[in-house]
């Protein structure tokens, strides 16, 4: 694991805040987009696959642009139907250019635009087929790796011991691990993914950061304590009071003394 990925809250200076962006696809609309642009340093961009379209993306580039958030790719399974959540069987060969693939695409917009790519973070079913299956990180982390250099990996903590993950420290891609303040975790540190977007609790996800930002730990849903390295915080875009979540985290952050701002790339 790159050791600039493992921070505690505890010795931060600043929190990353990262969010799924540019899901829409056509007329169908997913994700407050323009509402929670301001409210955020870094942006993950689908990539047509498991949501997107060529119209979305570039708007969404603008968009994060006009706002000074970094941008990364959101790469997932080709499944817009199931919006990138059910699992597809693949070969090494495919998980590696489905990559190569999406990063392209969304590498073309900024590149239109003279911004760079900040980072990839994989998404939904393909980021659990990555995290599970062995046979494919490797040449998932050789796509990545390709890329070149300084672009960063997010990944939810903890990250250690994850096949990927360490098929992407020996090639030296920095891993940006993340928490998730909107979401429950399990006492064993397992994220609890829920299917419907249920407004979230903002008084729990403002002190999931301030727990995470005094002494480096979150709470599991029985207030079992659990510690991470991380230095980005995930808010879904997606959530029915989103908006109100981002702003309560960065009015957590603004009370700890600590500021918002990108991850930089290595």
């Amino acid at each position: 694991m790159s050791a600039s990925a493992a921070t505690t809250g505890a010795a931060l200076a600043t929190l990353d805040v990262n969010c799924d962006m540019g899901e829409s696809f056509g007329k169908w609309v997913m994700g407050a987009d323009e509402a929670m642009m301001p409210l955020i340093t870094t942006a993950n961009l689908a990539c047509g696959f498991h949501g997107g379209d060529p119209v979305t993306m570039r708007r969404t580039v603008r968009l994060a642009a006009e706002h000074g958030v970094a941008i990364g790719a959101h790469p997932g399974y080709p499944d817009l139907l199931g919006f990138g959540r059910r699992v597809i069987k693949l070969t090494p060969d495919e998980a590696a250019t489905y990559i190569t693939y999406q990063v392209g695409a969304l590498k073309g917009f900024l590149d239109a635009e003279g911004l760079p790519l900040h980072h990839v973070k994989p998404h939904g079913a393909f980021f659990a087929t990555l995290r599970d299956d062995h046979s494919l990180a490797d040449a998932a982390a050789e796509a990545v790796a390709a890329i070149g250099d300084g672009v960063l990996v997010y990944w939810p903590a903890p990250a250690e011991d994850v096949p990927f993950c360490d098929a992407l420290a020996a090639r030296g891609v920095t891993i940006v691990q993340e928490i998730y303040p909107d979401l429950g975790y399990d006492p064993d540190g397992r994220l609890k993914i829920e299917l419907t977007a249920e407004p979230t609790d903002v008084d729990f996800a403002a002190q999931q950061v301030t727990s995470f930002l005094t002494d480096g730990t979150v709470a599991a849903t029985d207030g079992t304590p659990l510690t991470f390295a991380a230095r980005s915080a995930c808010v879904h875009g997606d959530g029915a009071n989103a908006p109100e979540v981002a702003q309560a985290i960065g009015s957590a952050v603004e009370r700890a003394g600590r500021a918002l701002a990108p991850v930089e790339r290595g």
